[in-house]
């Protein structure tokens, strides 16, 4: 998934994760009943989108995460994606 890539359902993402709606939606600072609107057809912000992309399929806990961190990340990402994934599968462990 690209950086803002339209999350098309998540819904579908939070039940894959067997997440319940104030579980999923805290970890990226939405109310339940905010998340509850996305999932039933309201437009999803792009940062929101951003956030849920990072939390909820890179696994990233941004409780742990710096600006800086971020940054370097992203610039690897883009300026060299095969070595940003040979980090990330090493950091992973899988």
């Amino acid at each position: 998934m690209k950086p803002f890539e339209s999350i098309s359902n998540p819904r579908e993402l939070r039940r894959k994760l067997r997440l319940n709606q104030s579980e999923f939606w805290s970890k990226v600072g939405v109310t339940q009943s905010g998340g509850s609107r996305y999932e039933t057809g309201r437009r999803i912000p792009r940062p929101v989108r951003e956030l849920v992309r990072l939390v909820h399929v890179e696994g990233i806990v941004l409780a742990r995460a710096k600006g800086d961190d971020l940054a370097v990340g992203a610039y690897l990402r883009k300026t060299n994606p095969q070595l940003y994934a040979r980090t990330k599968k090493a950091v992973s462990g899988k």
